[in-house]
């Protein structure tokens, strides 16, 4: 600070009022707002958490509540939390930050005394994709179990890999977590039925990641209540195909909340003025996923025609599909055609498009106009495979490299 006496610089005003050390936008706000449109999301098929917000989710944000959530005043945030216990037939839910909070904060909470683990996918989001938290935050170890079918777990792939022996060499499994969908492909209900059953009758706690559980419902797998009521605990994303900008839901039993607001605490995840997110949570469920448990009149069903358009092009060239398109998601085989995912991710690049591997995600907002330029990057890559232009050998996975992401 300038000494008493002396006039304050420009320098000196950085950061109080004044100047920062960042350089201004060359645009103005109002041209670089994205609510009046998707944008370069329209362009994206990395994931569905680029979808973006719209402007009815801003009416929204621009008419909210604006209480403090810590304490649990603030209406459209237990609003939304109650309409969301009710949606899925359970008897509380708590808001979070992300889908990741949400898993990790029903781990924490159904896992009370170790020796304890956690059964789940070997692809699973919460052993994958979440910065090894359940092993941090839980001390629990994880046991990822490779489908028998290829495609989900089944309630004999449990039974196979479950620990329920008092052995003292042995972890014991105290949570079950099913992902739906994973992969964009569906558990069926049946399976999820058959699981629950087993999980009730050896005292195991059933957890599910429902980030994308919106899909199995409108893919008319069953009802999301016909899901939800199966586990003790569920997760549900906001900001992925439904576009919401920020958020998840955690529902399950009032003592289990109770204690997950505890967790939540814990971790940073006490929020005050939540209803800014809250209030465009609300118009994603009803707009996007639609009203009502089987997601009437929702937009999701569109990006599910497209997902099966995109896949029945491909293979109509000649291209073969890693698993089958039953959601939004299409996984071409890059290994058949003998690309890298890089050369994939530059060909899209050279067309305006955002792509990731082989995994297409297929969101409510991707345009016709992408789909058209996705078409013309399949023709060049399966006309290079059929004149012997590419060397599959030579175009392998690099070590380590993903092919799957959240």
């Amino acid at each position: 600070m300038a000494a008493k006496g002396q006039s304050l610089g420009t320098d000196d005003l950085k950061g109080l009022g004044g100047t920062t050390d960042l350089s201004p936008t060359p645009e103005s706000h109002h041209e670089i707002n994205a609510w009046s449109g998707p944008g370069q999301a329209a362009f994206d098929f990395r994931s569905d958490v680029v979808t973006t917000p719209t402007k009815s989710m801003l009416t929204a944000i621009q008419n909210t509540t604006l209480f403090d959530d810590v304490f649990a005043e603030d209406p459209t945030t237990n609003s939304l939390e109650s309409y969301l216990a009710q949606l899925t037939e359970h008897e509380s839910a708590i808001f979070v930050l992300s889908g990741t909070m949400g898993n990790q904060i029903a781990l924490r909470s159904h896992l009370i005394q170790p020796p304890y683990s956690v059964l789940c996918d070997h692809r699973a989001h919460i052993l994958e994709w979440e910065a090894g938290g359940t092993a941090s935050l839980c001390g629990a170890l994880v046991k990822g179990v490779v489908p028998s079918n290829g495609v989900y777990l089944t309630l004999k792939d449990v039974e196979k890999h479950v620990t329920l022996s008092e052995d003292i060499h042995c972890c014991p499994t105290r949570v079950i977590s099913l992902e739906n969908t994973l992969a964009g492909t569906i558990m069926p209900l049946d399976e999820v039925k058959a699981i629950a059953g087993f999980a009730r009758k050896h005292g195991i706690k059933l957890h599910m990641d429902g980030a994308r559980i919106w899909e199995a419902v409108v893919a008319g797998a069953g009802s999301l209540t016909d899901f939800t009521r199966e586990c003790d605990s569920v997760s549900l994303c906001f900001s992925k195909g439904l576009g919401a900008p920020v958020g998840s839901m955690l529902v399950g039993q009032k003592d289990f909340i109770k204690h997950a607001r505890w967790v939540r605490k814990s971790i940073g995840g006490g929020l005050r003025q939540a209803g800014v997110l809250t209030a465009a949570a609300r118009v994603a469920v009803d707009e996007t996923f639609g009203k009502g448990p089987n997601g009437e009149g929702g937009l999701l069903r569109e990006s599910h025609k497209t997902a099966k358009k995109i896949a029945a092009l491909w293979e109509g060239l000649g291209g073969k599909l890693q698993q089958p398109t039953e959601t939004n998601m299409v996984w071409l085989d890059l290994e058949d055609v003998g690309i890298s995912t890089e050369e994939f991710r530059e060909l899209g690049e050279e067309r305006g498009l955002k792509l990731y591997a082989g995994r297409l995600v297929v969101h409510y907002q991707i345009g016709e106009e992408a789909v058209a330029k996705l078409g013309e990057i399949m023709k060049v890559v399966l006309e290079k495979k059929g004149k012997g232009d590419i060397e599959v050998a030579n175009k392998r996975r690099k070590i380590g490299e993903k092919d799957y992401g959240t």
